[in-house]
């Protein structure tokens, strides 16, 4: 009964898609109107977001049985592969396929920089005071986000080869090489080289992570993992349907879809940090949080790239002047942030003051 109750995110996604799909047009967002269209969106957001924490939940789980590397890539690639396959089903859903994955990755960076580092420092400064964690360890996932950030989403913009935000063939192919060789690389000192710099400065020897999680045998884990995130890609165009025709009709700017889905991506991660930050542990938090920011920009690049070629979309990943404006301001902001040992909630409250900025001109360039 337990197992069922555990695994019953699953069941709930498979029997929404199975509805949904046996609905047929009888309930696509044309035929039913703005309202109920939302009311639908709700449902199928909800769902998708409850298997994504059961995915969260069994890579964790994962992680604990094989330990660094192999948990790293496990949960990674997990989420990873929850942010490609929405991005992609709303690339190629609608008209705002051009610019999704870029206004997508645009908001994980925001939103992890600013919003979840924001409300991590707010919440465990107010609690704890002064908190530490390992410097080493944030400038290095730092001196990685800061050059592929600039690669996938400022110079496309400043370059003449390719129109508007868009890559030239020479630009996509050094950029899907090096945001993977980058991520190598970081991934060899996370996991294998330097992952002392990574933990806790004043972590209890045993000290487990994953201590809230009930771990099974490596089957289970693998059949519900890939059990959750089956619902979330079978459901990831109904989603897309959904949320571009109630952005339409609600006349919101089409960079409001890739601000939802870093959002439903990041849910489930951005709890877990900001209950580590409340527990104390910021090193935990710094690694949840940035650990995002450098997978979305070192995996989810190459892979939106890859598909655009096979499938012969367009993609622009070069960002409006407005936005490199406050992509710049985060970076510059966060190595400073980041540039002693201690924090405090005052760089919490900066940094959610930015993350509002950036919201508000989410709006205010539509």
């Amino acid at each position: 009964m337990k197992t069922l109750k555990s695994e019953l995110p699953s069941l709930v996604g498979f029997l929404v898609f199975a509805a949904f799909t046996f609905a047929g047009d009888v309930l696509k967002p044309e035929a039913v109107g703005i309202a109920p269209s939302l009311l639908l969106l709700a449902i199928i957001f909800a769902t998708v977001m409850w298997c994504a924490f059961s995915v969260v939940r069994h890579a964790e789980c994962l992680a604990t049985i094989f330990g660094e590397p192999f948990g790293t890539l496990i949960l990674t690639l997990a989420v990873i592969g929850i942010e490609v396959a929405l991005i992609v089903a709303i690339m190629l859903s609608g008209d705002a396929a051009p610019t999704m994955a870029r206004d997508t990755m645009f908001s994980v960076v925001m939103i992890v920089l600013n919003g979840l580092i924001g409300l991590c420092l707010l919440a465990g400064g107010l609690r704890h005071k002064n908190q530490t964690y390992n410097l080493q360890g944030a400038q290095a996932f730092l001196s990685i986000l800061v050059p592929l950030a600039i690669f996938a989403l400022v110079l496309p913009r400043v370059t003449h080869s390719a129109p508007g935000g868009e890559l030239s063939p020479l630009q996509a192919a050094f950029e899907v090489v090096m945001s993977i060789l980058l991520y190598g690389v970081f991934l060899a000192v996370q996991t294998v080289t330097h992952s002392d710099i990574f933990r806790q400065p004043d972590a209890v020897e045993g000290d487990d992570d994953h201590h809230h999680v009930v771990v099974r045998s490596i089957p289970f884990h693998v059949v519900g993992l890939f059990g959750a995130l089956l619902p979330i890609i079978l459901l990831s165009k109904k989603l897309a349907l959904y949320v571009e025709f109630g952005i339409g009709g609600l006349g919101a700017p089409l960079a409001l879809s890739g601000f939802i889905v870093a959002a439903l991506v990041l849910m489930p991660e951005g709890l877990s940090a900001l209950q580590a930050a409340r527990e104390n542990k910021l090193q935990r938090a710094v690694n949840i949080c940035l650990g995002s920011a450098v997978a979305t920009i070192g995996l989810t690049v190459p892979a939106v790239l890859l598909v655009g070629w096979i499938t012969g979309l367009r993609i622009e990943l070069g960002l409006e002047l407005a936005d490199i404006i406050l992509l710049v301001l985060t970076l510059f902001v966060s190595l400073l942030t980041f540039g002693s040992r201690t924090t405090n909630y005052m760089q919490g409250a900066v940094h959610l003051a930015l993350f509002a900025a950036y919201v508000m001109m989410i709006f205010d360039l539509s």
